[in-house]
């Protein structure tokens, strides 16, 4: 792979205190506070319900290792003569016995239960850095995309009033014979489709705003103010820095790890299950004609034997070192999707940073430079209404789709991070967009 360095920027975002009119109408209530990208990740991280369903499976996980590594139980018992049915000296037999027994795990199984414990408590672990990590790309996505609702709203909102313009012109004209009537059913059509564009951008901007509400366990329709740009400089990332980062923090590629471990604690439980474990017992008597409370004290000892068994634990064996190999399978299989991802996304930013350099340095302003000569041409009857209409309506697409050149592009360095899983950027990390060239 060769090496590329990406110029990666982080924009601070922050929420407005009022949303635009579109906006307003769409929530069916005003918007009175703001909020910041940062403070709905902090909410999102603290109140998403899937964050906290992991939460709760981790702890509970925690919970299983002192379980695994305690000893087993006691055993307490006691028998009593109920009736004799034959004659025999008063002291001749037991008639009370009371006895405790305690298997000692002497081959430290139950220790290897523990570890394979705390192994399934670290990918429990794991799954919670994994969906905060998702919680947070989610968000960030959310927010850039409301953020280009909101950019696409302005920009189809200057397109109407300047189609709005060309239609009142091209009617004129043609009410003083300088027009056909074609042209201006052209100009009130693209004016229309306008109308109907900025509906669909509205229904965006609500689905995001529902999206964000939901990542923050909010109600659904909950009022949020409209996002709002400042750009900070963030230092410039290579591949190279970057692989060892993935291999070694992505929580997937941690959890095929602690399964590693787990199984290899396994393997090593099925060998020693050959090992029998003693039980220790204390048994006291009492005969029934004695004065003492115990008349005679035993100890003894019993074990299992399962050496007789020889196919279970034979098979238990094979068992868990199949598991232990796929194990090291799947870590190896991890690895090598963590870099394909890594890859595809350092390629996915690449292209987006040239598309918004691209529209940015070139597009858009050919395409305004274009418009304002074919008005003017037009207006001094140098160029055709269609000339005019024709820049208009490249103007208006070329600068929609710079916009979502750059949406495309924070998303995608909002997405890097979920799939390294570790922070790359400095605090805050609110926004993305690129300036300068990327090598």
């Amino acid at each position: 792979m060769k090496t590329t360095h990406l110029l990666l920027l982080t924009t601070a975002l922050t929420l407005s205190v009022g949303a635009g009119p579109s906006a307003a109408a769409g929530q069916g209530e005003a918007v009175t506070r703001s909020l910041s990208l940062s403070e709905v990740t902090a909410v999102a991280l603290a109140n998403n319900p899937a964050i906290k369903e992991a939460l709760g499976k981790w702890n509970a996980a925690r919970a299983r290792i002192p379980q695994a590594a305690a000893w087993d139980d006691p055993r307490l018992g006691g028998d009593s003569r109920v009736h004799r049915f034959v004659d025999v000296p008063p002291n001749a037999f037991m008639d009370q016995s009371v006895s405790i027994a305690q298997v000692v795990p002497v081959t430290g199984k139950n220790l290897l239960r523990a570890r394979a414990a705390v192994a399934e408590a670290v990918s429990a672990y794991e799954e919670v850095r994994r969906q905060q990590l998702d919680v947070i790309a989610t968000a960030r996505t959310s927010f850039f995309r409301l953020a280009n609702a909101y950019e696409q709203l302005e920009i189809n909102e200057k397109n109407i009033v300047s189609f709005k313009q060309i239609t009142d012109i091209s009617r004129s004209k043609y009410e003083a014979g300088t027009e056909t009537a074609a042209n201006v059913l052209v100009a009130e059509t693209d004016y229309s489709k306008l109308l109907e564009a900025r509906r669909d951008f509205e229904r965006q901007l609500s689905d995001e705003q529902a999206q964000l509400n939901a990542l923050m366990n909010r109600d659904a329709f909950a009022p949020l103010g409209a996002p709002v740009m400042a750009n900070i400089q963030s230092p410039e990332l290579s591949p190279a820095a970057l692989r060892p980062l993935v291999l070694t923090q992505r929580p997937e590629i941690k959890m095929a790890e602690a399964k590693i471990e787990m199984e290899k604690s396994k393997l090593q439980l099925a060998r020693r299950e050959w090992i029998p474990e003693p039980a220790l017992t204390v048994k006291a008597q009492r005969y029934n004609d004695a004065a003492q409370a115990v008349s005679e004290l035993d100890a003894g000892v019993s074990f299992s034997v399962p050496w007789v068994n020889f196919r279970k634990y034979a098979a238990e064996v094979r068992e868990a070192d199949e598991n232990a190999g796929a194990a090291q399978q799947a870590l190896e299989r991890s690895q090598t999707e963590a870099l394909r991802l890594l890859r595809n996304q350092l390629e996915k930013i690449e292209t987006f940073h040239h598309h918004v350099e691209l529209f940015r340095d070139k597009l858009v302003p050919q395409a305004r430079q274009a418009f304002e000569a074919n008005r003017f041409s037009y207006e001094s009857g140098k160029a055709s209404f269609l000339d005019w209409i024709t820049s208009q309506r490249n103007l208006r697409d070329v600068e929609a789709m710079a916009r979502q050149h750059l949406t495309d592009y924070q998303v995608a360095v909002a997405e890097l991070e979920a799939i390294i899983g570790a922070q790359v950027y400095p605090l805050p990390a609110d926004s993305a967009q690129p300036k300068g060239k990327s090598k």
